[in-house]
C-alpha cells in the first residue's frame, strides 16, 4: 500500500513512516503543511492519507475536505491528540476513514494499518 503523511512534527512523521515500512508500505511522499498535503496527494495519488488535524496553515478539517473534492473516494485516517465528541462527527461527516488518538500504541496502529488493506478499503 503506498502512503501519504501528513505531519507538521518531524520526528512524529519520522516514527509514522517507520512504522509503516515495517508493516510493508511504501511511503510515496511526506508533508508538513496542508498546502503542501493537497499538492503532494495530487501529484503522487496515494492509496491512504495520515493526516495530522492540527497543521500550520490549513487546518487537517480543512485538507481532508479538499482531498475528498479531488477524490471522494479517498482513504484518510486522521491522526489527533483532540478528542471531541462533535469534532469526530465532523471528521466523520466529511469522510475520515478512521481517526487514530495520539499517543498510540504499535499494537493499535497495526490494528488500523489491517483495516486499510485492499480487502477492507
Amino acid at each position: 500500500m503506498k502512503a501519504l503523511i501528513v505531519e507538521d512534527n518531524s520526528l512524529t512523521r519520522t516514527m509514522l513512516k517507520t512504522l509503516l515500512e515495517q508493516l510493508k508500505w511504501e511511503v510515496v511522499g511526506e508533508a508538513e503543511d496542508g498546502k503542501e498535503a493537497v499538492k503532494a496527494f495530487t501529484e503522487l495519488r496515494p492509496e491512504v492519507v495520515f493526516l495530522d488535524l492540527i497543521l500550520p496553515g490549513k487546518s487537517g478539517m480543512e485538507v481532508l475536505e479538499e482531498l475528498r473534492k479531488i477524490d471522494p473516494g479517498a482513504k484518510v485516517v486522521i491522526i489527533t491528540a483532540v478528542e471531541q465528541d462533535e469534532i469526530n462527527k465532523m471528521l466523520s461527516d466529511r469522510g475520515a476513514a478512521v481517526i487514530l488518538r495520539k499517543p498510540f500504541s504499535y499494537e493499535e496502529f497495526r490494528k488500523i494499518i489491517g483495516g486499510l488493506t485492499p480487502g477492507n478499503l
